[in-house]
């Protein structure tokens, strides 16, 4: 895929492994890239696709959380632009990558059959050595652009990214879009349900009527789509917290509710941190 600009020197290309999104934001001391997709080898081609572009040399990295379809391409990014190229997280985020990437290594060697599989495994892992704890500003020359720690919601070290400039928030896997998970956010095995919609309010609040939110996956998306994701995780975080305080067991908890404002396929992880996360006042025994 190639880049595409979506505002004033800001391009994002979404690439089909994953329907994953790398964008980049340009200033006169050149290119931040933030996101570097799910292996050294899927990696080289953004950079291929970067060079195309012909609008500059990377100077900034930056990584949105620590899951290897965002990590993973760290080091042939500071292959091919130098190896004193800062690569910027969360510090939660920094701290977890490495631990987060055997995981999915593991899975992986597991899973011989798994398409690209051999790529992900081989990949070297270079995790952010510049973090911070709530928020930073990122000077590239004639425009700032700002480094924002909502809160925990997809991971503990969930970051966005704002371009005041021109309106464009890059959302990370806090917002999903993609299609081929029905735009269901990832509720995966680190994450935290029961604080994403408030989360996702600090993330509106950075956002107007016409800016241009960039997901982490998918199509691009505007200010009502997030609100309309935020109020749907509410309900999720709403209905587990009433099953729970009924004292539905979290094993019967995704079959008891009539409905979900997902699909209850992709929930159990969801369901099970939840209720990991309520607080012993809000439980009713037998639960867990």
């Amino acid at each position: 895929m190639s880049f595409s600009e979506i505002a004033d020197r800001v391009w994002v290309a979404r690439y089909e492994w994953f329907d994953a999104n790398v964008t980049l934001v340009r200033g006169e001391r050149g290119l931040l890239v933030v996101d570097t997709h799910a292996s050294a080898v899927a990696a080289r081609q953004v950079i291929d696709d970067v060079r195309a572009l012909g609008v500059g040399d990377v100077v900034e990295i930056v990584n949105t959380h620590e899951h290897f379809d965002h990590t993973f391409g760290n080091g042939e990014f500071r292959a091919a632009y130098g190896p004193d190229v800062p690569i910027h997280a969360h510090e939660e985020a920094a701290a977890r990558t490495r631990s987060a990437a055997e995981r999915i290594k593991a899975v992986y060697a597991d899973s011989p059959d798994e398409p690209r599989g051999d790529e992900v495994i081989a990949t070297t892992v270079v995790p952010a050595e510049t973090t911070f704890s709530s928020a930073v500003a990122l000077d590239l020359g004639d425009r700032f652009v700002e480094l924002v720690h909502p809160g925990r919601g997809h991971t503990s070290g969930d970051l966005v990214v704002r371009v005041p400039d021109v309106d464009v928030l890059l959302a990370g896997d806090l917002v999903e879009e993609s299609g081929p998970r029905e735009h269901t956010p990832g509720f995966g095995a680190d994450c935290f349900p029961m604080e994403w919609p408030l989360t996702l309010d600090i993330v509106l609040g950075l956002t107007s009527s016409s800016s241009v939110v960039v997901p982490g996956h998918g199509g691009l998306v505007d200010r009502d789509f997030v609100e309309e994701q935020r109020n749907d995780i509410g309900i999720l975080a709403e209905t587990i917290r009433d099953l729970a305080g009924r004292g539905v067991p979290v094993d019967e908890a995704l079959g008891t509710a009539e409905s979900w404002p997902f699909p209850a396929a992709l929930l159990e992880d969801a369901v099970r941190r939840a209720y990991e996360h309520l607080p012993r006042s809000q439980k009713r025994l037998p639960l867990i």
